[in-house]
């Protein structure tokens, strides 16, 4: 505990850090309110639904307790990582807030409805508060895409990479036996999380590769 408590003292205290902190900070608060934004608008213009081969072919099955109560503790997971080692918060931060803005930038340009026998999580739940997890905000899967983008960040540490891997799959499975998401939501979502991985390397290079030269980000080279 002292060793970590120390550790903030000393990458606080470090400007630079700082600066780029806050800067993530404010990035990731601006993606949320777009978020939120685009979540209403898709699910007011909202289309019919449409024919998927998978979902037809699945029983409905109530999984809250995975899509709600899970990605709340990924979330808590993700929070323990920053406490243990602060020097990620800026890199990651920056990567999570462009994750979300070009999500919400695909929801206002697709409209299609829910599909129709789909297991609502309850509206007043964790997720619906921040603005996801509406009944229309489909493409591209969030609950899949945003623990994969933590495992291409995380990727040289192999029980981080290992536990965000497994998270993502979980995830997609989960949303398609609830039929939150069509399947192309959920297999569109590794594609798009991939190159949104290597955009955030070329646009944040500076963070990456400063947090990189110090050892503070250890992120392996994706194949």
């Amino acid at each position: 505990m002292k060793q970590i408590l120390a550790k903030h003292k000393i990458i606080w205290a470090d400007k630079l850090f700082l600066r780029a902190a806050v800067i993530g900070l404010i990035f990731f608060a601006v993606s949320m309110v777009v978020n939120y934004a685009a979540t209403n608008f898709a699910t007011k213009e909202a289309s019919r639904s449409v024919t998927d081969i998978i979902l037809s072919n699945l029983p409905t099955f109530d999984l809250d307790f995975i899509i709600i109560e899970g990605a709340l503790l990924l979330v808590l997971f993700t929070i323990f990582v920053f406490a243990y080692e602060p020097k990620y918060i800026p890199f990651v931060l920056k990567s999570v807030a462009f994750f979300v803005l070009v999500r919400a930038t695909a929801m206002v340009l697709t409209h299609l409805g829910p599909y129709p026998d789909q297991a609502l999580p309850d509206p007043a739940r964790f997720l619906q508060v921040i603005g996801i997890g509406y009944n229309a905000d489909l493409f591209f899967s969030g609950h899949t895409g945003m623990p994969f983008l933590l495992a291409l960040i995380f990727w040289k540490q192999k029980i981080l990479r290992y536990i965000y891997l497994a998270a993502s799959i979980i995830f997609a499975v989960a949303v398609l036996l609830t039929h939150n998401h069509y399947s192309i939501d959920v297999f569109a979502a590794y594609f798009i999380t991939y190159a949104i991985f290597h955009i955030v390397l070329k646009i944040f290079t500076y963070d990456y590769q400063h947090l990189l030269h110090k050892n503070v980000l250890d992120v392996a080279e994706i194949p």
